[in-house]
């Protein structure tokens, strides 16, 4: 094939992923977002193949190869796509990321154990600095592989949200970092592939550094964990991509990896925090910190027909789900609450943190799957000078994001973290399981406060009974 058309093929893919990305940044785009990405990925997959069998190798071999990965993967994907829950989601996505992590680790050790497909002469700079981009892509691959698996355990509750705090621990971080930038001499001073076992030492020394790097993060920062560990993959892809000598894979990792990063950027700024103390510290560390009192007064539970009276007699209505939403799988639910209100003439806005559930979005998701109109979603800082104006306050779920102990207690692991200030609302009800702590493994003083009322149980039956209640009057 010539290398006009692939040039030109790999462009045409280039824009449908910009395009993809631009897409999804709106709701209401998202779905065509998606569209674009597909089909980027398709064209990308043609127009690679069809390069591979132009490089001599026979076609039908070639052909039978890529027709079996693909089938593997594809068959493990749309399973993986129809089984999953939103609940799930956030695990699913780690776990995706670990694949492109470790397609990075051996995509680099293929290259160097055979340096002749990647068209790299015996020696040279040519070969030093394709020497350094495979112990790069190895490097970053390996960190995102471990760094994943260790975030979708903690997603999946299989690991504590609880940061793992080692005396030490941004000293072993930098000892690891040098340790990783040193043994890259070997590795291109090594003659044929003599330096393989540098880059084993490089992958182990990485992945050590991905698993302690997330385990030192607290639960609260978890979504923006996971918008870092995409940026990383991203950038694995590019290493990859520079090892190859493939262009289109430089640009895509490119592009993954920078809207990751200024996602997570955007995502701190939002709680108050800089992307590096989250890199190596992280919400909910405690660091330094002696545990506060635990929070203290009486709870005032509320029942349903309340809860109801209460919705009813409202003008203003603001609903702030969370994780324990997506949980119940209420959102469908919330939404006739919402239409049911609105009949009455009631006024009802979602509010949403930026950290809100396990998945940056992941909030946004859950509600234009039940069809919540996207003007009815607010921001945080679109919405918290609002509370003071409303009459009632739904909280479905979340803890965190309404701890009214990130703005005035100092001993709160979560201390400087912006919140949605339900409590100024007239009245805030908590729809909640029990009174266990939030995914931070932080005490809540908001259902302790006059204004707040307790209705316990599963949230969609309860969301079910209100919807009841609501239209029966």
């Amino acid at each position: 094939m010539k290398d006009g058309v692939t040039t030109v093929a790999y462009l045409v893919a280039g824009v449908l992923f910009i395009r993809s990305l631009g897409s999804l940044s709106k709701q209401e785009t998202a779905r065509r977002g998606s569209a674009y990405g597909a089909f980027g990925m398709a064209v990308a997959v043609a127009i690679t193949a069809a390069a591979w069998a132009s490089r001599g190798m026979d076609e039908w071999e070639t052909a039978g190869a890529l027709v079996a990965a693909l089938a593997v993967g594809g068959t493990f994907g749309a399973y993986l796509a129809r089984r999953v829950e939103m609940t799930s989601m956030p695990e699913l996505v780690a776990i995706l990321h670990s694949f492109v992590g470790l397609a990075a680790v051996l995509v680099g050790f293929a290259s160097y154990l055979a340096p002749s497909t990647a068209a790299v002469d015996e020696a040279g700079a040519e070969r030093s600095v394709h020497l350094v981009e495979v112990a790069i892509g190895i490097a970053v691959g390996a960190l995102t592989f471990t760094g994943s698996i260790v975030a979708w355990a903690k997603l999946r509750g299989t690991l504590s949200g609880k940061p793992l705090l080692l005396g030490a621990r941004h000293l072993l971080n930098g000892g690891a970092a040098c340790g990783l930038l040193l043994l890259c001499a070997p590795v291109v001073l090594a003659q044929g592939t003599a330096g393989a076992p540098y880059l084993v030492g490089i992958a182990i020394i990485a992945g050590l550094l991905g698993i302690h790097l997330v385990l030192a993060i607290g639960g609260a920062d978890m979504p923006v964990v996971v918008s870092l560990l995409n940026s990383y993959s991203g950038w694995a892809a590019a290493a990859s991509g520079f090892v190859l000598a493939n262009d289109l894979l430089i640009v895509t990792g490119a592009l993954v990896g920078s809207s990751g990063a200024i996602l997570s950027i955007i995502m701190c700024r939002a709680m108050n925090r800089s992307i590096l103390s989250v890199v190596f510290g992280g919400f909910g560390t405690g660091d330094a910190k002696e545990a506060g009192p635990a929070p203290a007064g009486d709870v005032h539970e509320l029942a349903l027909e309340g809860v109801a009276t209460l919705l009813c007699d409202a003008k203003k209505v603001i609903v702030v789900p969370g994780y324990g939403m997506a949980v119940a799988r209420a959102q469908a639910s919330v939404f006739l609450l919402t239409q049911a209100l609105r009949k009455r003439g009631c006024e009802v806005h979602f509010a949403i943190h930026p950290v809100a559930g396990r998945l940056p979005g992941h909030m946004n998701v859950l509600l234009a799957e039940a069809g919540v109109p996207y003007n009815l979603v607010l921001e945080m800082d679109e919405i918290n000078r609002d509370f003071v104006k409303t009459d009632a306050v739904l909280v479905i779920g979340a803890n965190d994001i309404v701890n009214p102990g990130a703005l005035d207690d100092a001993s709160s692991a979560i201390y400087g973290m912006p919140v949605l200030e339900v409590w100024k609302a007239k009245t805030v009800v908590v729809l909640k399981r029990g009174m266990a702590a939030g995914y931070a493994g932080v005490e809540n003083p908001l259902f302790y406060l006059g204004n707040t009322r307790m209705l316990f149980g599963d949230a969609k039956k309860s969301i079910d009974g209100l919807v009841a209640a609501v239209a029966s009057r």
